[in-house]
């Protein structure tokens, strides 16, 4: 070996241990969010049960959100109601078509149902998808505790 390939090899390691030693801290602190694992949503006191009744009703809450190195608060929308047997659910205003936001019987052609204004999609007052949309309206888990209404994890409708 020549001393010119020695310098080449020996300067040509040092740099790229040193390459490695600012590239590798970069890629950690980039990649670290997605390696984290994803948390259940906590329970978020909505309303008292008091006030729900068999006609769904739009309610607002804020949720704490941590995207990455982003925190936020948001303020959300569950359309809460009772079935026939008195039992609550909760279901997301979100219309699965496209992403428009559905509102209860605000079409006259469409009385006691969710309809969206963008397409003309509507679901029944389970969430359960008559035209336009593929699927039915997700729906929050929920759980009644000292009077008040808790809203928890978005998920797919299990009504329908």
């Amino acid at each position: 070996m020549s001393r010119r390939q020695f310098l080449s090899y020996t300067l040509g390691g040092a740099g790229a241990f040193m390459g490695a030693g600012m590239i590798v801290p970069m890629l950690r602190f980039a990649i670290d969010p997605v390696l984290q694992p994803k948390s259940q949503a906590a329970w978020v006191k909505v309303v008292e049960a008091s006030k729900v009744t068999e006609v769904p009703t739009s309610f607002k809450f804020k949720v704490h959100q941590v995207d990455g190195w982003y925190e936020s608060d948001p303020e959300l929308e569950a359309w809460i109601s009772k079935d026939k047997a008195g039992n609550l659910f909760a279901l997301n205003p979100t219309c699965k078509h496209l992403g428009c936001t559905v509102n209860w019987n605000s079409n006259p052609e469409y009385k006691d149902q969710y309809y969206c204004p963008c397409h003309g999609a509507h679901y029944t007052a389970d969430g359960k998808n008559l035209a336009v949309a593929p699927l039915p309206l997700d729906q929050y888990d929920l759980k009644v505790e000292n009077g008040f209404v808790y809203v928890g994890q978005l998920g797919p409708n299990k009504r329908v």
